[in-house]
């Protein structure tokens, strides 16, 4: 009797370490921002939440027209702008920073650098106005954004799925150990 109560509390334990480690792990690489104002207008709107990854290894390395956050050079704030320009694309003319000259030739993005824009391009300060951004200033990639019921449901579902194969697990213990 004494056996399988420590099994399962050793189970049990292991569960709880295993939640711990994902939450402390999600805590580290993940966070949400709030959407201000309305430069990503009609993609975003003021108010909107987004999850946000600092870990490029799990979602993926910055491609052309994700979503990043940055820090404004100018104000510190933080912006959500969208990819437009990689190391080493050119911009379009008109899409180039404002104090680039049609004299100077064609502008082609930095090494180490992204070309951000907001989609409301009327109101947007992007890299019109500040240059390319250098990639150590991307604090992370937006991953989920909206109000997406499906992802919700599907979590519930994880965490359900995981319980009941822990329930399974340690039920299958106990009929074995009394057999």
């Amino acid at each position: 009797m004494r056996s399988r109560k420590r099994v399962l509390v050793t189970g049990f334990g292991v569960f709880l370490i295993g939640v711990l480690a994902f939450s402390v792990f999600f805590w580290a690489q993940f966070q949400t921002i709030e959407v201000k104002g309305d430069s990503m207008v009609p993609t975003f709107n003021s108010g909107q939440r987004l999850l946000v990854s600092r870990a490029y290894w799990l979602v993926g390395r910055i491609r052309m027209d994700d979503f990043v956050v940055l820090r404004n050079p100018q104000t510190d704030e933080v912006i959500i702008k969208r990819v437009k320009g990689l190391p080493g694309d050119i911009m379009d003319f008109w899409l180039a920073p404002r104090s680039w000259r049609l004299a100077m030739g064609e502008y082609r993005v930095p090494p180490d650098s992204v070309y951000v824009l907001g989609d409301n391009r009327a109101v947007s300060q992007d890299s019109r106005e500040f240059g390319a951004f250098e990639e150590s200033a991307v604090m992370g990639k937006v991953v989920v954004f909206g109000t997406e019921q499906w992802l919700g449901a599907l979590l519930a579902l994880g965490a359900v799925s995981i319980v009941a194969s822990l329930a399974a697990g340690a039920m299958g213990r106990r009929s074995r150990g009394t057999a």
